[in-house]
């Protein structure tokens, strides 16, 4: 089956699949040629978009193109090319993820304490692996402040207990962009629900197609590796998958 570019979507992860995992998230950036490759894309396809756990203003400073839409915070934040929205539920828990992020400098000293706004907090240990918090101990951070946990790479994140995560935000992008044709890429926990609702949608109806590409590492959990319909070698390798689709689009 043959399905016209502009009816096909493209909806990557950003850390760990458009930008290598680095040891300070605040350095992280998007692979050599990522940016040209979607900005490309973003031309050829119906949809392009980077749906990720950072905050959308992150994405921005890397990726401005308003052709490319950004979902941020698990979909907590959204930016179609014309301003972020964030969810107005938030509001309600942002008190309590501020002191959960002065709780984690306190409870976990000398492990980093990422504040992603007012909208979550993530506590990383890469650079300090042997010090990981015990599960249990995490749990506590969390029921402290009535936040909900997630695991990461080397890393937990605690925000507002909503029913909203990349796969509710892969639904709603794929709902509003009529296409036939969807792949999504991703390399950690959170990308698991993207899998399931890009296998919903493609179940869904007949003649649809879901394309689930994981990107692996050391660290990938199992269950993406099974979920996947494809998996590639890394950011790089997944970048230059995308720069030899630009290419055939254009010739």
């Amino acid at each position: 089956m043959t399905v016209a570019p502009t009816r096909s979507a493209l909806l990557v992860d950003f850390d760990g699949t458009l930008a290598p995992i680095v040891d300070d998230p605040a350095a992280a950036r998007p692979a050599p040629r990522a940016v040209a490759a979607l900005i490309a894309l973003a031309g050829a396809l119906g949809r392009v978009a980077v749906v990720t756990g950072r905050p959308v203003a992150f994405i921005r400073r890397h990726l401005d193109d308003p052709r490319i839409a950004v979902v941020g915070q698990y979909g907590l934040e959204r930016d179609d090319g014309a301003g972020t929205r964030t969810d107005p539920r938030v509001d309600a828990y942002a008190d309590a993820v501020a002191a959960a992020a002065t709780d984690a400098e306190r409870r976990f000293p000398g492990l980093s304490v990422e504040r992603k706004g007012r909208v979550a907090v993530t506590l990383h240990w890469r650079t300090a692996p042997t010090a990981a918090p015990a599960r249990a101990a995490l749990a506590a951070w969390a029921e402290t402040h009535g936040l909900a946990r997630f695991p990461g790479r080397m890393a937990c994140e605690l925000r507002p207990p909503l029913a909203v995560d990349k796969g509710t935000a892969v639904a709603t992008l794929l709902a509003a962009a009529g296409c036939t044709a969807a792949a999504f890429a991703g390399d950690d926990h959170g990308d698991l629900a993207a899998f399931a609702a890009l296998a919903d949608w493609a179940g869904a109806a007949v003649g649809r197609v879901g394309l689930r590409v994981a990107v692996a590492s050391q660290e990938s959990p199992p269950a993406l590796l099974a979920a996947a319909d494809l998996v590639v070698a890394g950011p790089d390798a997944l970048v230059d998958d995308l720069a030899g689709l630009a290419a055939a689009l254009r010739a």
